[in-house]
């Protein structure tokens, strides 16, 4: 019976953490599914809208050989819904989450990765307002 890994980010600004962070993710399972922030949700969570717009990280995401569906995440609270409805055997995460997600363990295995060290996407933004 074929797995499928479930896990949810903004993936704005793609980078090296992203690619890094969605192929450990891939290598859990057959499949995997992405749920990427809308813009409403990032401003929710970081009081800014994301630099690329949520169709356009829908389709960086969607462009990667070992993502097979992407859809779009309208809100944290819709997590086990959209867990149920993709059918997640596992939902994987970055460790900046972690325990965040535990209450899922009744329907799905729940999975937090080290980040990559030193990358971030609002780090990045932050050193790209300097110059």
């Amino acid at each position: 019976m074929s797995k499928r890994v479930i896990t949810f980010g903004t993936f704005d600004v793609f980078h090296i953490g992203h690619i890094n962070i969605l192929e450990r993710c891939a290598s859990l399972g057959d499949t995997l599914i992405v749920g990427v922030s809308s813009d409403e949700l990032n401003f929710s969570k970081k009081q800014r809208y994301p630099i690329y717009d949520q169709e356009s990280r829908l389709k960086i995401v969607q462009s990667l050989k070992f993502v097979d569906e992407v859809f779009v995440e309208h809100s944290l609270e819709k997590k086990r819904e959209y867990i149920e409805f993709y059918r997640g055997d596992m939902l994987a995460m970055g460790d900046d989450w972690k325990g965040r997600f535990d209450e899922f363990n009744d329907i799905c295995d729940v999975v937090y990765f080290p980040r990559t060290p030193s990358i971030s996407t609002t780090e990045i933004i932050e050193i790209a307002k300097k110059f």
